[in-house]
């Protein structure tokens, strides 16, 4: 690529990129990361010379995108409900259906039990990846005591450090497997974006998935392995009239209904996404 105006090297980039269904927002992405500018200011000064350090560097990252690699990883960070969160290979890449539950996580203390008890609330994140929901809940309710496990150090690491980048104070991090580290009765409630994808799903071989870390999306023949373990685990880990919310993929709806309900939940019931499909789904553990 040579020496070129930010809008003639924008085009440039988004023609290469022919793959990807956002060529030019990729393109845009990757270079307000090299010139560490927000994507506003490609429309203010597309005129402006970029040097031949940041042609090269922004070359560099278009080839890599190119060949796949996602534009998160690239940039090393990615925006999830009202944060900027660090993201390495070493986590799940934070997608915008996920916010659904942290929406109905907070929705649910609109339930007079909850407000009775508000500043009381323990949420236990399962597999918090960058901790994203976790810190999402913890920002907007300053009071909850959260709780973020994951059994990856190095995603704990990032999760901690996406604490500090946001300034948030009310989440604790713990090394374990799903609800290993939680005492019986603990938790108000349990929020959990576990792995759900079938192994044999060919899904794995396309897009930005091929990237990231199989354990966290791969879970048994038909997806539900992990999604049987936290149903056993969370039960006796929440307090009576507790909630768990989890999300999965859009025609899990109705299996985790059954895995939940065989359980022990009552007041189980499913929401759909933005698209109309099952994304997540709640139940309560019987207040009795």
């Amino acid at each position: 690529m040579s020496r070129a105006r930010i809008d003639t090297s924008l085009a440039e980039a988004s023609r290469m990129l022919t793959a990807s269904p956002t060529p030019r927002l990729d393109a845009e992405l990757l270079l307000a990361h090299v010139l560490d500018r927000p994507r506003s200011y490609f429309f203010t000064w597309p005129e402006t010379l970029l040097t031949r350090e940041q042609l090269a560097q922004f070359a560099k990252l278009i080839d890599q995108r190119k060949a796949g690699r996602p534009i998160a990883y690239l940039t090393g960070q990615r925006e999830f409900w009202s944060l900027q969160l660090k993201v390495t290979e070493a986590t799940l890449i934070p997608r915008p259906d996920t916010e659904l539950l942290v929406e109905l996580a907070l929705g649910l203390t609109a339930d007079p039990e909850y407000q009775n008890t508000l500043s009381k609330i323990r949420v236990a994140d399962l597999g918090t990846g960058t901790g994203a929901i976790a810190l999402a809940l913890a920002r907007e309710r300053p009071d909850w005591a959260v709780t973020a496990i994951d059994k990856s150090p190095d995603a704990l690491a990032v999760a901690a450090d996406n604490a500090v980048i946001n300034n948030i104070r009310n989440t604790v991090f713990v090394e374990g497997s799903w609800c290993s580290p939680l005492a019986g009765g603990s938790m108000d409630m349990i929020v959990s974006n576990p792995p759900y994808i079938c192994s044999n799903d060919p899904h794995l071989k396309e897009g930005d998935v091929r990237y990231e870390p199989l354990s966290a999306l791969v879970s048994g023949v038909d997806g539900l392995d992990d999604i049987r373990r936290i149903a056993e685990q969370s039960l006796p880990c929440l307090r009576p009239g507790g909630w768990l919310l989890l999300e999965h993929g859009y025609n899990q709806g109705r299996p985790v209904w059954t895995i939940l309900s065989r359980a022990g939940f009552t007041h189980i019931h499913t929401e759909t996404d933005l698209a109309g499909h099952d994304r997540v789904t709640l139940a309560r553990k019987p207040a009795t």
